[in-house]
């Protein structure tokens, strides 16, 4: 009864105690930033908010493509070789998903302007 008891507490308890630890965190941020807020300091420096990166989502689409198209290749390739199947589907999916963001690379991430 007892070990059964247990398999259920700890997760339990787990997510309890990050929730309680991610509270306390961002109570004491809140805090910090009236505090900051009261002195006069700019908050917006401290601002977590990250510049929009306009071709993020180009970067991001190529290498699901070239994942999905390095998943269907390896699959292919084990089913019409000899090669072991979780070889081919992680080589092929590395292959591709790099080809995917060498495509990104030469199309627009070298155009783009850094900030």
């Amino acid at each position: 009864m007892i070990p059964i008891l247990g398999q259920f507490m700890i997760p339990i308890l787990s997510i309890m105690v990050v929730c309680v630890v991610l509270i306390i965190a961002i109570m004491g941020q809140h805090k910090e930033r009236m505090a900051m807020i009261e002195k006069g300091v700019d908050a917006s420096q401290y601002s977590r908010a990250k510049k929009s990166n306009p071709n993020l989502v180009a970067k991001w689409g190529l290498l699901l493509v070239g994942v999905a198209v390095g998943l269907f290749v390896g699959g292919l390739v084990a089913h019409y070789t000899i090669i072991a199947e979780p070889v081919a589907m992680f080589s092929m999916t590395f292959l591709f998903g790099g080809f995917g963001l060498l495509i990104y690379y030469f199309t627009i991430g070298r155009h783009a302007k850094p900030e």
